[in-house]
């Protein structure tokens, strides 16, 4: 399918083997992280004396087996691309945290996790952001869309019937915070400084001094998940790929 293409619902498949990445496209996997005691200790098993003790300092297990497992998934994913071990790679930590691959600088990739879901973006020498957020009607309120959505964002959010709104609101979180991500710059940029689109069922529209140089994509990750991801240049498709780990929060296989 068109990278540019409208994505009203999104079809997750396995992936074929061998596995390839061509130079225009972009790969979207997910996974959940709900996974056993197993699994947790083979994804233990790859990550680097620096990625441990980061997971050793999250205080709750919950948190802590996350990032093991998306971290994991994350060096096992790499290392299929590369026909590599995964338990090799080396990661380099910009500034604002975005991870990128030492000896593989041509390999860009992003990740995001909510509330047991977690996404990652793959691309050969195009930067890329992703995020995805459980959609959680508690949470977009009109003092988070005051804080954080700039003067159109909270126009356009507000001129929207009622029940359209809390789609609206985690449709424009998430391409935001996918327009941060591919940057790479953290809270250097101000959200107030560009604009997204956020009517559900519109083309996804970015408003910023360099959206000639991206390409905005809404996608559903799973059942009341939202998702966006963010290409540079002239990619041409998206592939979404199931990782095939994890269950889902009701326990479902997938």
């Amino acid at each position: 399918m068109l990278f540019s293409q409208v994505m009203d619902s999104t079809h997750w498949s396995r992936p074929p083997h061998p596995l390839v990445l061509e130079s225009d496209e972009l790969h979207v996997w997910r996974g959940w992280l709900n996974v056993d005691a197993a699994d947790i200790a083979r994804y233990s098993s790859l990550l680097s004396e620096e990625e441990l003790a980061r997971a050793e300092r999250f205080v709750f297990p919950n948190d802590r087996s996350d990032f093991i497992v998306a971290r994991g998934l994350l060096r096992e994913l790499l290392g299929t691309y590369l026909r590599c071990l995964p338990e090799k790679l080396i990661f380099r930590t910009g500034q604002f945290g975005k991870l990128s691959l030492i000896d593989h600088p041509e390999v860009r990739f992003n990740l995001s996790h909510s509330y047991g879901l977690v996404v990652y973006a793959f691309t050969i020498g195009h930067e890329v952001g992703i995020d995805t957020e459980k959609i959680r009607p508690e949470f977009a309120s009109a003092e988070i869309a005051e804080r954080y959505f700039s003067v159109a964002e909270r126009r356009e959010l507000l001129a929207l019937p009622t029940e359209l709104r809390t789609e609206a609101f985690f449709l424009c979180w998430t391409r935001k915070e996918a327009y941060v991500k591919a940057h790479g710059g953290g809270l250097q940029i101000p959200l107030d400084s560009f604009d997204v689109s956020l009517t559900p069922s519109n083309a996804e529209i970015l408003r910023s001094y360099d959206s000639e140089r991206w390409r905005m994509l809404s996608f559903t990750p799973a059942p009341n998940y939202a998702g966006a991801v963010l290409g540079e240049g002239s990619l041409g498709s998206v592939r979404f790929w199931e990782s095939g780990i994890g269950c889902d929060q009701d326990g479902l296989s997938r």
